[in-house]
């Protein structure tokens, strides 16, 4: 193995950043005390590929399916940066490495030197906060994420309804040195054209009736840190222009001043809407789109992300059932990843809060979803004919109790084996169940 110059694993050491020393042969040489509290996992690096550290894998990861800053920089000569998905302590988390290649004195890559920062508001596994996803479309979208968060640059989210566009703005917030200042969001969509300007830029005492005393607007609110237009295609056109002058001048006025105020913020913006088209229709001026849209995103769709579904399930009950052990069952989860989720990941919350009110047991079976996507059915206005068989149910009643007993029945009926056998495919316990089949007068059927 290598030896590495004693100078630099001393200036490794006293850097605050976590940093690691490679070898040609991805033999890792050095890592610092940074690195050591970040992304330590108790056994000592020193002498194993960082390949095998950071991933579990035998090969490199150019040969494993992944991204390689140390091929990368073999072939360009100069600095990479990659994001990756690393084993920590804590379990997986997202992780920007920048790698830069140490020549010696016959201009050879002699070493190499990997800077690691983790990517906060990302998971690679179960987590109750913040955007959640292994899939190639969920990290070629972090990817961009990690590349512009640090920048000062405007970024426009595209995407979907329920896409999560306001985590990605977290996230993007967090990725940036603006990161201890504040994250206001503006709710573009709920504002009308009289209110816009006032609670954007703020107001004087007597600018118009009622304003009773001089108020701050979000932009001062967000001084230093990042403010989120949410639904800025919503913005009504004659606002467009002086959300414009904000971006190009960096200044503003409060209604009835006329007084210049320096703005301290970063833009981040998102809509579902296709601005373009609304730009062609008279309806969005495309200046401030080109101003807004200086790094696009898109935000995938649930549809091309399904990979991510069972994790997403974890993630979210953890938030709906947080004091009950709650799972869907091997026939629910398919029936999940059959769903095309046009609301996406808001639908699909919204369907597991519906499970956990159906299911009184703490396994959901396939019964179960079908009637929880039923319920989405309805609120789509779809006919009871394109329903699953126990969705018609809800379809055709109207509470949930009633669909519920519906499903109930119909599963009883269809049933052949034993009663214990019965309770585990309700997902309930046989105590429930007998309750269950006392009340409804069923106490024949299974053994």
């Amino acid at each position: 193995m290598s030896t590495p110059p004693p100078e630099l694993v001393s200036y490794l050491e006293s850097v605050p950043t976590p940093h690691i020393l490679i070898d040609p042969r991805y033999r890792i040489l050095a890592a610092n005390a940074a690195y050591r509290r970040q992304f330590g996992t108790g056994a000592s690096v020193i002498g194993r590929t960082c390949h095998e550290v950071s991933h579990h894998f035998e090969r490199p990861c150019d040969q494993s399916g992944e991204s390689c800053p140390m091929a990368m920089a073999r072939e360009s000569g100069q600095r990479e940066r990659v994001l990756h998905l690393h084993h920590t302590a804590h379990g997986e988390a997202y992780v920007n490495i920048e790698l830069v290649p140490l020549m010696n004195a016959l201009g050879e890559q002699a070493f190499f030197v990997e800077k690691m920062e983790e990517l906060h508001g990302a998971e690679g596994m179960q987590s109750q906060h913040g955007l959640v996803g292994r899939s190639p479309a969920f990290r070629k979208m972090l990817e961009l994420v990690s590349r512009v968060g640090p920048s000062k640059a405007a970024v426009l989210l595209v995407g979907e309804s329920g896409t999560g566009k306001e985590l990605v703005a977290r996230a993007i917030h967090e990725a940036s040195p603006r990161a201890r200042s504040p994250l206001v969001v503006v709710e573009c969509s709920s504002l009308t054209e009289t209110l816009f300007e006032s609670e954007l830029f703020g107001h004087e005492r007597g600018a118009f009736t009622g304003a009773t005393a001089s108020k701050a607007g979000l932009v001062e609110s967000a001084s230093g840190g990042t403010l989120f237009l949410d639904e800025v295609g919503d913005i009504p056109l004659p606002m467009q222009v002086k959300l414009l002058r904000l971006l190009e001048t960096g200044t503003y006025r409060r209604v009835g001043s006329t007084a210049l105020r320096q703005a301290d913020i970063r833009i981040v913006s998102a809509t579902h809407r296709d601005l373009a088209a609304r730009v062609a229709s008279g309806l969005f001026r495309e200046d401030l789109l080109h101003r807004l849209g200086v790094f696009p995103i898109r935000l995938p769709p649930l549809r091309e992300r399904m990979e991510d579904l069972p994790l997403l399930v974890q993630s979210l009950l953890s938030r709906v059932a947080p004091d009950r052990a709650f799972s869907i069952s091997e026939e629910g989860m398919a029936q999940l990843m059959r769903y095309p989720f046009s609301g996406n990941i808001r639908e699909l919350r919204n369907v597991l809060e519906r499970l956990t009110l159906l299911c009184e047991g703490d396994v959901a079976t396939a019964a179960h979803v079908d009637m929880a996507l039923g319920a989405s059915l309805v609120l789509q206005g779809r006919d009871a004919v394109v329903a699953p068989p126990a969705a018609r149910a809800l379809l055709r009643n109207p509470t949930l109790r009633e669909s519920d007993n519906a499903a109930f029945l119909a599963t009883v009926s269809q049933h052949r084996g034993t009663k214990p056998e019965l309770a585990a495919k309700l997902g309930i316990s046989e105590r429930s169940l007998y309750r269950r089949l006392k009340a409804m007068r069923l106490d024949g059927g299974a053994r």
